[in-house]
């Protein structure tokens, strides 16, 4: 080793923000001695970049408040040696060193270590398309981006229109801000349904919100072409053909991760395509370790290996990688817990969270799955201000295992869903979220709820009380009853279904056949419970509860774009 002490051991962070940043310190408050240098190739170590549409927006004035950690912290609080703009260009595992080039003079120099963090992160997907470089076409991933797109709102106040080209979380949120600038916005997604990661029949409800709020939706198609005047955005052109005026154009499509660096080394890359690591977050090399959005994790539901380009997960990574590696790859047992996307994104006055695994998904499984849908207030409905919240329940049908769940509502589906995600955490199952001791007074919650109501629901399937089907999966030979009020059944129904009020089914059996198979319908998913139970005890052979009710049933005819209501 040169220029150092023998003794002293050297870590490399490569990449700040979440992971590299979290590393760096935890590595410095677990080894006082080592030394730390952390490389940066942008101008920034450590920022909120889920803030950054807030501050577009304006909900967020303060642009330093964005800056989570500057430099001069790090050097001064925790004595790391920040290097911003420094790029590292290659690994010699062999060697333990890196070659590095300064971004603002391009001179170049090697670096040695002992021990390697991988924090390079992720980039923005941009499609290779005509007009994609035109100067006010935008992705939104750094505080350079940002900086880029605010300055040319302010400078630009006369903007009437922009799209937004994807909606996921990122999409969603600039929508919303922009709206909230008095600006015009198109949603474009290629996929048929806004923020893909939602079961439709969920998502649908985000779509009604957006719709409500004048947002122009336009699902199940691409971007093909953008094209411009004097390098500035005029139009763009979808793959159906149709034509937008526009002004500006943000790219919000998803992000791949910067894995070309570990690649060149022959550091192993998942099926995934984020670096392999293990519970400790090391490489297939031992002294290399990967954190953030370029790394893979253990995904919860399945097992196996896959990227979840989350701030929480980035977080809890690095903290385990810089304690490995101040240790020289021994700590005490710490280790990754399998990671499950919880998240969350507000959207005008609805928000929606979701952890695990949607049903879509879990249908891949080898598995027998099921799923509930119950809605309910977010607390007592008699006291005043309740709002109601839909959550959906993914499960295995056979042992109870929780795979999932989603939550749509005004307020209140955040603390839901953490709930959910902790007794996943613990390997909780159904079972348990009926004995959850959970907060209850008026303005907060009620004696039953939702959560309480969803484990309910599921355990009444897994004890055979009741067979569960979802409302997509009525067919035409089921014979269809619906167990609501004449006012509520005058509004919308389900054709050619069975109207017998929940109250009056004891003295009206015999107009129903007994031998075919009954879905059974009603507002919610209650009622209709109680319908079946009378009718499973009566004699009737096969008797099926449609979850959600009539309003899962609308969400999944509206998703499917198919409109078959009867009114």
């Amino acid at each position: 080793m040169t220029n150092r002490e023998q003794n002293t051991k050297r870590i490399v962070v490569i990449g700040g923000v979440a992971g590299g940043a979290s590393a760096a310190t935890r590595a410095r408050r677990m080894n006082e001695h080592a030394e730390i240098i952390l490389l940066e190739k942008d101008g920034y170590v450590s920022f909120a970049n889920c803030g950054l549409p807030y501050y577009i927006g304006g909900e967020i004035t303060d642009r330093e408040k964005l800056l989570v950690a500057k430099p001069e912290l790090l050097i001064n609080r925790y004595n790391i040696d920040v290097r911003i703009y420094n790029k590292a260009t290659a690994i010699d595992k062999n060697n333990k060193q890196i070659t590095v080039e300064n971004t603002q003079d391009g001179n170049t120099y090697t670096l040695q270590y002992d021990q390697l963090i991988l924090s390079p992160g992720a980039r923005p997907i941009v499609p290779p398309i005509d007009g994609v470089k035109t100067g006010n076409v935008y992705t939104l991933r750094n505080v350079e981006d940002t900086d880029q797109i605010k300055t040319y709102l302010d400078l630009n106040p006369n903007i009437k229109h922009i799209t937004v080209v994807g909606a996921g979380f990122i999409g969603l949120e600039m929508v919303e801000q922009l709206h909230h600038l008095g600006i015009q916005v198109s949603l474009i997604e290629l996929q048929n349904q806004v923020l893909p990661l939602l079961d439709p029949d969920m998502a649908i409800m985000l779509e009604d919100e957006l719709v409500k709020n004048n947002i122009e939706v336009i699902t199940g198609d691409g971007l093909r072409s953008i094209y411009n005047t004097d390098d500035k955005v005029s139009s763009v052109t979808l793959t159906s053909g149709k034509s937008i005026d526009t002004d500006m154009v943000l790219l919000g499509i998803g992000v791949t991760p910067n894995n070309e660096l570990a690649a060149d080394a022959d550091i192993a890359i998942g099926e995934r395509g984020g670096i392999k690591t293990d519970i400790a977050h090391r490489t297939s090399d031992r002294s290399i370790y990967a954190v953030g959005d370029v790394a893979e994790y253990i995904y919860g539901p399945t097992g196996q290996s896959m990227r979840v380009p989350l701030a929480g997960p980035a977080n809890r990574a690095g903290r385990i990688a810089g304690t490995y590696a101040a240790a020289n790859g021994h700590s005490p047992a710490l280790e990754m817990s399998p990671v499950l996307g919880t998240s969350a994104v507000r959207l005008f006055n609805q928000s929606a969270a979701m952890t695990g695994m949607s049903l879509k998904m879990a249908k891949n499984l080898d598995q027998h799955v099921s799923s509930v849908t119950v809605t309910a207030n977010d607390h007592v409905g008699y006291y005043p201000g309740a709002t109601p919240i839909t959550l959906k329940l993914v499960y295995i049908k056979d042992s109870g295992k929780i795979l999932g769940a989603q939550a749509i509502g005004h307020k209140g589906v955040d603390k839901r869903i953490d709930v959910i995600a902790t007794l996943m955490h613990m390997k909780g199952t159904v079972r348990d979220m009926i004995g959850l001791d959970l907060v209850y007074a008026p303005p907060f919650g009620a004696a039953k709820d939702i959560v309480h109501q969803a484990g309910f629901a599921a355990t009444n399937e897994l004890d055979n009380l009741i067979n569960v089907i979802q409302p997509n999966e009525i067919t035409d030979d089921m014979q269809v009853l619906d167990v609501r009020t004449m006012p509520e059944r005058q509004t919308t129904a389900i054709p050619n279904s069975v109207h017998i009020p929940v109250d009056n089914l004891r003295e009206h059996l015999d107009d129903l056949d007994n031998t075919k198979t009954t879905a059974v319908v009603c507002g919610s998913g209650l009622r209709s419970y109680i319908a079946a139970r009378i009718l499973m005890q009566r004699g009737f052979v096969n008797v099926l509860n449609v979850s959600g009710g009539m309003s899962s049933w609308i969400r999944h005819q509206k998703a499917s774009r198919t409109q078959t209501i009867v009114s």
